[in-house]
């Protein structure tokens, strides 16, 4: 869940170094989840520019699926603690 919420940041932002400070994390760390992500799914999700990032066709399709798997699993985070 951590790489598509990283993910949806970075969508948000547009740019690395901001979506890391905003989700206090280094950019390393927030790269290397990029590309993990891309590599799972073999697929681009930005195309570098030097105005910043620019969604890719499956990047968007990513982004608008990922909301939904997020929502998804804190629901299932959320029931897991309340059955404690």
């Amino acid at each position: 869940p951590w790489d598509l919420h990283y993910f949806q940041e970075i969508a948000e932002t547009k740019n690395l170094s901001r979506a890391a400070e905003r989700l206090g994390v280094g950019q390393p760390a927030l790269s290397l989840s990029l590309k993990r992500l891309e590599d799972t799914l073999g697929v681009a999700l930005f195309l570098r520019r030097r105005q910043g990032l620019l969604l890719t066709s499956a990047g968007q399709s990513l982004l608008k699926e990922s909301q939904k798997l997020v929502a998804a699993w804190e629901s299932v985070v959320s029931e897991a603690k309340k059955s404690k």
